[in-house]
């Protein structure tokens, strides 16, 4: 895996010739490569030189050119921007050991056009950390608060020449940012070597959250079902998918309606979906057939087992179950209890799940929290409680959020009693006694209020000592009534994406989708449900 740093600073001069420092100081035991995120006419010199020298081609070392960046950024789409930068970033990565990124030259005059934020907020979706070199005291605590207010995780600063040593210490201490001052350049590299290696990134920006799960889907193709071919947003997302060829679709409905629907939409993937009528599915009988044995103790009869698989949430859960399709997400045009109890009755719950629960990725600023149950128990007891947080931690690490499990309430630790503070205690108790068997090691506490379990102050005085509290990853909620309240409250008033619900603990993944989805959402889903598939296999 390749080691990345990104390096920053007031001066374009002084950061060039500290990234060929630092590639000269790497040249021995490894192989350096060099990438810059935005580049401006001013960079062509050094971007054949770099090419050149590194036997690759130039639009390889580079995310998106200046004027390519300020147009998308006064368009409003700086998510096109991340995109493309991550991908180019993530392909070249693997040619080299270390690979420091060159951040945009932000002395030209270019402060307007929202570089100096948008080169954060790259910083912090490539996932590198970064270190300002500056000859300016006050120059690298500023730049060290811009990058931070981006979620960018600022490592180092490296003082040069003149600058008053002691005035930036006094600046960064408060901020928790290292400094070294060096007379040369090069003088910075060991120091900073050192820190590049112990780095292991805290935040995980929705950006990067999507786009790792968008890759990791790629890496084994999955096929998913999309029972809701009537609805635009089903047809738009099931094309983005099959653009970005990180799943195979199929789609049920009127083959001949779909096809109408998808020219006047304008969408080209659709070709290469397979879309199944489903009165008219080749393997339609196969699966009546399979639905009446799996059904026929509950009383269910061949001519009813015909009709009920005339319902296409019926018909795909059952391509699932007998393997024509290995996940399904509906829900866009019908109810939770429309895709649940198809699945809950022919997948059925998985090995050691007395219950399917649902969390919600929440996809914040700087991170990705996971809620549940939000979505489907209304009122679980103790035990079940218990399960959802177990279950909810090994999603979270599915997903790459390392799991740090918070059972909420109204009362932090032992500072509260009543019925349902009760209730958190003893499902914590039963949790913790199950650790062991189902997950060890993983960090669980509570009962704790929200802030208690996500803000480290309040954590200190309310829950000392507790391995969880303050720094929260999995949150769940006492009941259905506060886990949809808190996920909405989040979502509406932080700006947070909501990606779910995920539906965990079945045999075999089906996604609920809320009416209100957008064509994102759907994407997501789609993807996430391929990952779980995935991890089935």
């Amino acid at each position: 895996m390749v080691t990345s740093v990104f390096i920053v600073s007031p001066s374009s001069d002084l950061k060039k010739e500290f990234i060929d420092a630092l590639i000269g100081g790497h040249a021995g035991s490894e192989r350096p490569g060099w990438f810059k995120t935005i580049v401006c006419d001013a960079d062509k010199e050094r971007l054949a030189a770099k090419a050149a020298a590194l036997g690759v081609p130039e639009g390889e070392l580079y995310g998106i050119s200046l004027s390519e960046a300020a147009e998308l950024l006064n368009a409003g789409r700086e998510g096109e921007i991340v995109e493309r930068v991550l991908g180019r970033f993530h392909a070249l990565a693997p040619k080299f050991t270390c690979l420091p990124v060159e951040g945009a030259d932000l002395d030209h005059g270019h402060r307007g056009l929202g570089i100096q934020a948008l080169d954060g907020s790259l910083a912090a979706n490539l996932a590198s950390p970064v270190a300002v070199v500056s000859r300016c005291s006050r120059c690298s605590a500023t730049f060290s608060r811009l990058y931070r207010a981006q979620a960018a995780e600022v490592i180092q600063v490296i003082l040069s020449g003149d600058a008053d040593e002691e005035a930036g210490r006094k600046a960064l201490d408060p901020m928790g940012i290292p400094l070294i001052k060096v007379q040369e350049l090069s003088q910075g590299v060991p120091e900073l070597g050192k820190k590049v290696k112990a780095f292991a990134p805290v935040n995980v920006t929705p950006k990067r959250f999507e786009y790792d799960l968008i890759e990791r889907a790629k890496s084994k193709k999955q096929r998913i079902v999309l029972p809701e071919g009537d609805d635009e947003r089903i047809l738009a997302a099931a094309d983005a998918v099959l653009r970005r060829e990180f799943a195979d679709i199929t789609i049920l409905g009127d083959p001949e309606a779909i096809r109408r629907k998808a020219s006047e939409l304008g969408l080209a993937n659709l070709d290469k979906a397979e879309l199944l009528d489903v009165g008219k599915a080749p393997f339609r009988k196969e699966l009546v057939d399979q639905f009446f044995e799996l059904r026929k103790a509950k009383g269910i009869t061949p001519e009813q087992a015909e009709i009920q698989l005339q319902d296409r949430n019926w018909f795909g859960t059952m391509m699932v179950k007998a393997g024509k399709a290995d996940g399904m997400v509906s829900g866009a045009a019908g109810s939770t209890a429309d895709t649940i109890r198809p699945a809950l009755s022919i997948i059925k719950t998985a090995k050691g799940n007395s219950i399917a629960s649902s969390v919600f990725l929440m996809c914040m600023k700087d991170r990705v929290l996971v809620f549940g149950d939000c979505a489907i128990i209304t009122n679980p007891t103790p035990q079940q409680l218990s399960e959802i947080a177990v279950t909810s931690a090994k999603t979270a690490k599915a997903f790459g959020v390392e799991p740090r499990v918070a059972l909420l309430s109204y009362s932090t630790g032992s500072s509260g009693t009543g019925p349902d503070v009760d209730a958190v205690k003893e499902a914590v108790e039963l949790a913790k006694k199950s650790l062991p068997d189902l997950y060890p090691g993983l960090a669980l506490d509570g009962p704790m209020q929200f802030d208690a379990a996500l803000d480290p102050r309040t954590a200190k005085s309310k829950m000392p000592g507790s391995p969880v509290a303050g720094q929260a990853t999995v949150l769940v909620f006492p009941d259905l009534n506060s886990g949809n309240i808190g996920y909405k409250a989040v979502q509406r008033t932080s700006g947070a994406v909501a990606v779910g619900p995920i539906i965990q603990g079945l045999n075999a993944p089906v996604n609920d989708l809320s009416r209100g989805c957008t064509v994102p959402d759907i994407i997501n889903t789609v993807a996430i449900t391929a990952c779980q598939a995935q991890a089935r296999q």
